[in-house]
């Protein structure tokens, strides 16, 4: 790595607000959630493939259920001061 980039990345890192596995909780919350808000547009788009259609609606079936399923992991982290 060259100089000017190991200045860059330094620092990254020394100052961290939650444990790095909440972080990972969070972070993948996130990305879900902006998965499952286009979903509906994917399915509109597939209205006349139904084999398409049937599987972005799976698809957002699996993703709520994942997100709920972090949701109560995060909760579990808060409730047991972990957080």
């Amino acid at each position: 790595m060259t100089l000017s980039a190991e200045r860059e990345l330094q620092h990254l890192g020394e100052t961290r607000g939650c444990q790095d596995h909440d972080h990972d909780l969070v972070h993948e919350l996130s990305r879900r959630l902006d998965s499952l808000w286009r979903y509906d547009q994917y399915i509109a788009n597939a209205e006349w493939r139904e084999n398409i259609k049937r599987f972005w609606v799976d698809m957002k079936r699996y993703e709520q259920e994942n997100i709920n399923r972090l949701k109560e992991l995060i909760k579990e982290e808060i409730r047991s001061d972990c957080f």
